[in-house]
């Protein structure tokens, strides 16, 4: 199973292997408290369109556009679809980030993206 979840809720044994898609660490959170797996940077929305959207309700329509583009056109895309997908054969894989929103934010558009592409 592919979910989603805030960095600042707690960890639990269902979130499986758990995949920061953040570019900037959670504040407040230690690495011990976090307990990433994985941090694949250059997966995340670029500093541009993340700083454009602002996480405005308003903008996200247009950045989930800059954001699919973005995945469409990095050459990191395809590895990290066919890691995740096989990850998800054994364990559940949870996209962890830190917004406070947790119905706009680019975790929801990752996801959808990525179930779109197995």
């Amino acid at each position: 199973m592919l979910q989603i979840k805030r960095a600042y809720s707690p960890v639990e044994t269902t979130d499986g292997y758990r995949i920061l898609v953040d570019r900037l660490w959670p504040r407040g959170l230690s690495k011990d408290k976090l307990k990433i797996d994985w941090w694949p940077k250059e997966i995340t929305p670029s500093t541009e369109i993340r700083k454009e959207f602002h996480h405005e309700a308003g903008k996200f329509a247009d950045f989930i556009k800059s954001y699919h583009y973005e995945l469409d056109n990095n050459p990191a895309t395809s590895d990290f679809i066919a890691k995740v997908k096989q990850l998800m054969e054994t364990q559940n894989v949870t996209l962890i980030y830190g917004a406070k929103d947790e119905l706009v934010n680019h975790a929801i558009v990752l996801k959808e993206y990525l179930e779109k592409h197995f």
